[in-house]
């Protein structure tokens, strides 16, 4: 079985920070592998830019290098055509040299689409966009990409995107999140909207709660400088795992028109009771672990890494709740950390049981349905229902997954979702990238509980690496007669 592909226009697509791990690990194996399923027209330019002093040559030999890493199956006369597409030109941020080269390269094709994508450290978004606008670089057909973090707070996201926006308008600007790009995430809105079977259930009188899970086996590794100035409520929550949220909680749109959806899911950001200095410590839990083992061997506890005090959650529980009609009364349990026991990113919708069991003792317990949607490590949604255990001597139930997991069902390599994201941004379509209205409202959410941590005496409770949490995280949930699942 095969995908449908759908060729996009021409494009050029210029790569700022194009000598750095993401274009590595994921940019370069993306657009290489969408060339390859024939989705990028052969007259398509990646034009990548760095600071580093690389001839055309020179980049290209990188990039295959890079590709003949990430990607398992190259094949020779398609990696040969994709490297032709690549040219590189230096940009030195710092001096500003550099850009009338791009501009030159660029004017040679002014009509086609034109797409900027910052993979570069936040501080330097606003120095790129102001080098794009003042080269006169930004046309009709053009788009910019600019990763997460946007901003540390709400203050700083708002002059971010206010930088951003004197050089782009907003139907031009991509804020990209790759969870939103995962096949999964996609079913979940296919599951919710094009059948018959769970809509009628989504709600509060049939679901008991929602739990969203994204654990990582590994610590912080090389990314420990930046990591203490974010910690995991910056890092995951404030982005994915709001994003991923609102997918769950959200009224059906209109259409899947990019505004239809995102208008949705800004009703959910806004509707989330705030999580304050008077109530944050029943409702949060932040953690940070200390040496343990993991995969197989001993590791260092993150301040060991760090090599200094710190007070940066590497693990953050939180208990949501939505202030709406539909979910009133089911809490989003939230959790997320390094160091945690297995790497695993799933939603986990947990039905309310029965009201009234017709059978007798002997036929067991009756737990109560589970729709388990798995982001990571392998991409599949399972559902768990009750049966009867097969064979004669009367009735006796147990509960068994309906398993589906989209390797297996359909044969064929899942795309990563950097090739859906990049497609989408070429097509100029936004449904999967956030609204400057939604950053600011995820902010507006999360800044009264970084200002509750910050003001209290507490410090980040430890937990040993290779475990689930503090124990703490488990009394969040317990508390409420609940459990984290924890199934993998």
């Amino acid at each position: 079985m095969s995908a449908r592909v759908i060729e996009v226009d021409e494009f050029d697509l210029v790569v700022f920070g194009a000598s750095g791990d993401l274009a590595h690990r994921k940019l370069l194996p993306a657009l290489y592998h969408r060339f390859a399923d024939g989705q990028m027209p052969e007259a398509a330019r990646v034009i990548c830019s760095a600071r580093r002093d690389y001839s055309t040559d020179e980049y290209r030999n990188w990039a295959e290098e890079a590709l003949n890493e990430h990607v398992s199956d190259v094949e020779a006369d398609k990696l040969a055509r994709f490297l032709k597409l690549l040219v590189y030109v230096k940009v030195d941020l710092g001096s500003g040299d550099g850009w009338n080269d791009l501009k030159a390269v660029l004017d040679d094709r002014p009509d086609v689409i034109r797409a900027f994508y910052l993979s570069v450290g936040p501080d330097l978004f606003g120095t790129i966009c102001k080098g794009i606008g003042a080269t006169g670089l930004v046309t009709e057909k053009s788009r910019v990409v600019i990763e997460k973090p946007i901003g540390k707070d709400g203050a700083s996201a708002k002059a971010l995107n206010e930088t951003v926006g004197k050089v782009f308008e907003e139907h031009q600007i991509f804020r990209i999140d790759h969870y939103l790009g995962k096949e999964t995430v996609q079913n979940l809105m296919a599951l919710r909207f094009a059948n018959a079977l769970f809509e009628p259930l989504w709600n509060a009188a049939h679901i008991d709660h929602v739990q969203i899970t994204v654990a990582e086996a590994l610590g912080v590794g090389n990314r420990v400088g930046y990591y203490d100035t974010a910690g995991a409520l910056r890092d995951m929550v404030q982005n994915h795992m709001l994003q991923l949220l609102c997918l769950v909680a959200m009224e059906a749109p209109e259409s899947m028109n990019a505004d239809s959806v995102r208008d949705e899911k800004l009703k959910v950001l806004k509707a989330l009771s705030p999580i304050t200095s008077g109530n944050y410590d029943k409702l949060t839990v932040r953690g940070q672990y200390r040496a343990g083992a993991s995969a197989g061997g001993a590791v260092e506890g993150y301040l060991d890494e760090l090599g200094e005090e710190s007070q940066t959650e590497t693990f953050v529980a939180l208990k949501a709740e939505i202030a709406n009609w539909r979910w009133a009364g089911v809490p989003f349990y939230l959790r997320t950390g390094k160091r945690l026991a297995q790497r695993v990113s799933e939603i986990v919708v947990q039905f309310r049981p029965i009201p009234h069991s017709i059978f007798d003792d002997e036929a067991g317990d009756i737990s109560a349905n589970r729709l388990i949607i798995r982001l990571q490590p392998d991409e599949g949604v399972q559902m768990k229902v009750m049966i009867k255990d097969p064979g004669p001597g009367g009735m006796r139930l147990r509960q068994v997954p309906l398993d589906m997991s989209f390797a297996e069902a359909f044969k064929v390599r899942n795309p990563d979702a950097y090739e859906r994201l990049i497609m989408d941004v070429i097509r100029g379509n936004q449904t999967l990238f956030m609204r400057r209205d939604e950053v600011d409202a995820a902010w507006a959410w999360i800044d009264p509980v970084l200002e509750a941590w910050s003001n209290s005496k507490d410090t980040p409770k430890s937990y040993t690496a290779g475990t689930w949490g503090p124990s703490a995280s488990i009394a969040l949930v317990e508390r409420d007669g609940r459990t984290w699942s924890e199934e993998g």
